[in-house]
This record gives structure tokens, C-alpha cells and sequence, in this order.
């Protein structure tokens, strides 16, 4: 059975803050009430009521990945008020497993995600999913400001909370989301930021994805994507 929206109480919070353990007091919270509900983290065909919700919206005509080559991958995760939820996302194949094995381990880990939605909620509109802080993968579209397609399009890639890991240019100038201005500062680390050593970027990179926060002229700290042969 899948709980949603469990919060763990606060007396306990407040005992983990008061032992002043070496791991934060929110990841130990958040691994502790997680260790409290049955977690999902299953992959799945895109069966007719799946197609249903992305055709023509995240999937349309003309895209490079075939609704056969996509599975939607459902996933546990702890929000940044340690409430558990179930959330969904579309992948290619060829990465959805590993997709569901990352989850499960920031999960454990007490990794906090503001939402985990499909794109389509949002009418494929990559600006009001960044908006709403959404975590997603799939998408047919190009990369902003070009003609070419974005990683996304193949299901390839995935944004992990855009609001505490935004995308920027121009040192700062351009901020995307804009409420992500406030995390630009990335020496100031809190709860769902992607940093070097850090569980998200741990659980990717050691698995061979790339990460946006490395780029030079552009730098993408909520993008993962990896190379795969499609062939």
C-alpha cells in the first residue's frame, strides 16, 4: 500500500535537531519517515490510458522516440516537508530503470523533491513546470533559444527541482525560474539543491549522466542527461 502525504512528527524532528547528530536533522527526519511507508518505484509500458495523457502534448507527431521506445516510471519521494508522495515520469527505455533505481536511492537517502509530475500537467510548457518546481524527464521539444532538440525529446534527461537549481547565463543576468535567483549562491547549500558530493549529484554521475551545473557558458544545475545508442 502507498501512503501519501505522511508527515513526520514534529516532536521527533525537533529530538533529531536537539541530538545535534552529524547528518542533518531534515535528512535524518526524512530517511525516518520513509523507513515508515511502503515505497513504489516500478516502470511500466505506456499503455493506452498513459498514451492517453501525453499524446499531443509532451508526445506529438514528428518525435524521435516512438511511444513504444517511452515507459512511465512511477516513483516514492519525500517533499520539503518530509509529506511522502507518489509521483510519475516518462523516460526512454533504455534509462527508465536506472531512473527508478536513483529515486529509490535519494529516497533513502532523505533527498528532498518538491513534486514529481509529468510535463503534461503543465500543457508541455517547460517554463510553468519550472514555475511549480517540478521535477520531470520527457519532452518533445527544443532546447530554449534554439532549433535543436533537447535531450528531453528523447527522454534522455531529467530537471530536478528547478527552483533550487536553476538554469542561468550571462553570470547570473538570466535566471530560470526566477525564483531560482535565490539559489544562486550554491556555496550556500540547503535542502534540494544539486551540489558536488552532495545525493543527487552522487546518485547520477555515478551512473554516467552529465550534469548541467559543469557547463561553461550556460549552467544548468537542475539538468541530467546521459548518452545512450538508441540504435
Amino acid at each position: 500500500m502507498i501512503i501519501k502525504n505522511t508527515l513526520l512528527p514534529l516532536w521527533l524532528a525537533a529530538l533529531l535537531t536537539l541530538r545535534g547528530a552529524a547528518v542533518p536533522a531534515f535528512e535524518r527526519a526524512a530517511a525516518m519517515a520513509a523507513e515508515a511507508v511502503s515505497p513504489v518505484f516500478r516502470v511500466a509500458e505506456i499503455d493506452a490510458a498513459a498514451r492517453a495523457r501525453i499524446e499531443g502534448v509532451s508526445w506529438k507527431a514528428g518525435c524521435p522516440v516512438p511511444l513504444a521506445d517511452l515507459r512511465l516510471v512511477t516513483v516514492t519521494y519525500a517533499d520539503f516537508e518530509r509529506r511522502i508522495h507518489t509521483g510519475e515520469l516518462v523516460a526512454h527505455k533504455k534509462v527508465a530503470d536506472e531512473l527508478a533505481d536513483i529515486f529509490r536511492e535519494l529516497y533513502e537517502a532523505g533527498f528532498p523533491i518538491e513534486r514529481v509530475e509529468l510535463v503534461d500537467n503543465y500543457g508541455g510548457d517547460d517554463r510553468l513546470s519550472m514555475g511549480a518546481n517540478n521535477t520531470s524527464a520527457f519532452n518533445y521539444r527544443t532546447v530554449s533559444g534554439s532549433a535543436n532538440l533537447s535531450k528531453h525529446a528523447y527522454g534522455l534527461a531529467i530537471d530536478i527541482n528547478p527552483i533550487q537549481n536553476p538554469y542561468t547565463e550571462g553570470r547570473g543576468s538570466y535566471v530560470s525560474p526566477p525564483e531560482g535567483r535565490a539559489y544562486l549562491d550554491r556555496g550556500d547549500v540547503r535542502p534540494g539543491m544539486v551540489v558536488p558530493g552532495g545525493a543527487a549529484h552522487a546518485a547520477f554521475t555515478s551512473r554516467g549522466w552529465f550534469w548541467g551545473g559543469n557547463w561553461k557558458t550556460t549552467i544548468d544545475y537542475q539538468h541530467f542527461q546521459k548518452v545512450v545508442d538508441l540504435e
